[in-house]
């Protein structure tokens, strides 16, 4: 398993990403309901898109750097691989 965050600091800063995100997505779902301009709707939905994947690579690197420090029962390369597989997830 790989934590979401190693320390209280990064995971302030992912929880204070994916609060942006959702403020953001509110707004789209608010534009959408109110039946707002398009390019509107749109560009506040790609800066919602944005911020979910930065929340996203900034767990994953968090993860990166505790779970290649832990040392566990599997082998580095098996948690590097996960690490890849959630990595490429992203994108």
């Amino acid at each position: 398993m790989i934590p979401t965050a190693a320390t209280p600091d990064a995971q302030r800063r992912i929880a204070n990403r994916l609060k942006r995100a959702r403020g953001q997505l509110d707004a789209v779902i608010a534009a959408v309901e109110a039946g707002g301009e398009c390019r509107d709707v749109v560009t506040q939905l790609a800066a919602t898109s944005k911020a979910l994947d930065r929340a996203g690579f900034a767990i994953v690197a968090s993860a990166m750097e505790h779970c290649v420090a832990d040392d566990d029962e599997r082998t580095r390369d098996e948690q590097l691989a996960e690490l890849e597989k959630l990595f490429l997830s992203l994108s």
